[in-house]
């Protein structure tokens, strides 16, 4: 349920233009899978909540940010919300356009109807009244909870890379690549070579381009399965009975039986095991789709680190030069909860929970946090259900106190 109206004693001119919203229930910011994750987690408990959205769609980083090719790099069952199952016949490995049709039948079956095109400019926690104000363009929503479910990627990386600028051609990042028969015949360079890297270097193979994909550090390549079993789910089973250290060993060994030593082909491992790294740095291992094949029979090419961009292609640490005809940033996304949340120091710099996973997901003053687990959409389900509970253990139906409208206009909630 959802109270409106507008305060007469608000004398700031700029939020005296903004609707005043008063919201019965959580406010969660962010309507990709962890917000709608948390929302029907809420909805199950018999909680109401507001979901605000600066794009016009639900899961927009996967309808308008993600490449044509993209399939989960984990098995479905690892990938599932709370409270409902991907279809049976969707295979191990849904589609992008797969895995869109189920966030859109999870959206529909827990009747969640976000607020689109409300970009969160500020939010902020009132201790003079103990309310949560977020500011948006237009609103001012007010509420006891605030839910922070814009993820880890919510913006791409731009990198600065020396002589960027001359570059006469295309430069493009993965979040606005699609496929790669824009690039038919094309030598086009690569910097990234995580798993998006790697899988549009591929798409540029299958397109008749060139890659060369630049691999500025270290990485693990593992094969996506190992004898016809997800690597994941072995990890995830093998850690239930070993230690984490003793797993990447494991994890390593089968890997250099199946791919090989991949630091031959110019990709060297970090002296840290895979999942080690994940859980210390997010780090994700690339789980390898067909791209070392490419590498092996050198139709992608790897180069080291970028020195300099030139008006027709790049200079290599190595002291190599090449011609390029474009070029594809495959650099990865960041948080950008920094720039909206204010006077709040449960989150670092780099816009993650400074409080290390599992306890990463609730902070002070009934703020909550999903989707920052670094452990996909396994990690989002655990937090959505627990603040879910929390919440519903604080939940109370009585009106708030202290709330001054000169106005109340009492709009249709969920029930």
């Amino acid at each position: 349920m959802i109270f409106m109206g507008s305060s007469n004693e608000d004398k700031n001119q700029q939020k005296s233009q903004l609707k005043r919203v008063w919201v019965h229930g959580p406010i969660i910011v962010g309507a990709g899978p962890s917000g709608l994750a948390v929302s029907a987690c809420l909805s199950k408990k018999g909680v109401p909540s507001l979901i605000l959205e600066k794009s016009d769609c639900i899961a927009s980083l996967w309808q308008h940010k993600t490449y044509d090719r993209l399939k989960l790099h984990l098995p479905k069952h690892f990938c599932e919300l709370p409270l409902m199952d991907f279809p049976q016949n969707f295979p191990k490995y849904p589609t992008k356009q797969q895995f869109i049709s189920y966030i859109e039948s999870y959206a529909a079956h827990f009747s969640i109807e976000p607020r689109f095109k409300q970009g969160v400019q500020m939010a902020k926690f009132d201790s003079s009244s103990g309310f949560w104000r977020v500011q948006t363009q237009d609103c001012e929503y007010i509420s006891r909870w605030l839910i922070v479910a814009t993820g880890e990627n919510a913006e791409p990386i731009i990198p600065e890379i020396f002589g960027m600028e001359k570059f006469q051609g295309p430069v493009v990042h993965t979040s606005n690549y699609k496929s790669a028969c824009h690039f038919k015949n094309q030598r086009v360079l690569v910097i990234g070579c995580g798993n998006s890297g790697m899988e549009v270097s591929l798409d540029l193979c299958r397109h008749n381009a060139y890659p060369h994909m630049v691999v500025r550090n270290t990485v693990h390549v593992l094969p996506r399965e190992m004898f016809g079993f997800s690597t994941f789910g072995i990890a995830m089973t093998l850690l239930k009975w070993l230690p984490l250290r003793l797993v990447d060993k494991v994890l390593l060994l089968i890997s250099n039986f199946i791919l090989g030593n991949t630091d031959q082909l110019g990709l060297r491992r970090p002296k840290t095991g895979p999942l080690e790294l994940k859980n210390a740095t997010g780090k994700t291992p690339v789980l390898d789709v067909g791209a070392l094949s490419q590498i092996k029979a050198g139709k992608i090419k790897v180069m080291e680190g970028v020195r300099e961009i030139t008006r027709n292609g790049a200079k290599f640490v190595d002291g190599q030069e090449k011609d390029f005809d474009s070029i594809i940033l495959a650099t990865g996304y960041k948080s950008n909860v920094p720039s909206w949340l204010k006077s709040c120091d449960f989150f670092t710099e780099q816009g993650m929970p400074k409080t290390p996973f599992p306890n990463g997901w609730k902070g002070e003053n009934r703020l909550y946090t999903v989707g920052f687990t670094r452990r996909g959409l396994l990690g989002t389900a655990s937090d959505a259900v627990k603040i879910a509970q929390v919440i519903a253990d604080q939940w109370t139906t009585k009106d708030p106190k202290g709330c001054n409208f000169s106005s109340v206009v009492i709009l249709p909630g969920k029930s």
